[in-house]
């Protein structure tokens, strides 16, 4: 395994472990999913770089596309869960209530 491959296998893996184990926070699990997509965003980019094929070049802009997508509707469930509960505590939230 080359150190850019391990770099970015233990930043999607520090990622996931932060969500994980650190979910006290909205805000915190945002980050560390968008620390994911941006380990993943990297691997693709540097796979389609290796390859040196044009058809995965789309991938990684495809990729940060919906990672903007994911991190907008993110941003939009903090903003109405401060609002409505006060908090952006996942331990406020039930989903009973509605």
């Amino acid at each position: 395994m080359s150190p850019a491959q391990y770099a970015v296998s233990a930043a999607f893996t520090l990622g996931l472990t932060g969500l994980t184990f650190h979910r006290t926070h909205l805000l915190s699990a945002l980050l560390c999913l968008e620390g994911m997509m941006l380990s993943l965003f990297v691997a693709l980019s540097v796979w389609s770089l290796q390859l040196n094929a044009t058809n995965f070049s789309a991938s990684p802009l495809l990729l940060l596309a919906f990672s903007a997508c994911e991190a907008s509707a993110g941003l939009a469930l903090l903003v109405a869960t401060a609002r409505t509960h006060g908090s952006d505590r996942l331990q406020t939230l039930n989903l009973l209530q509605c």
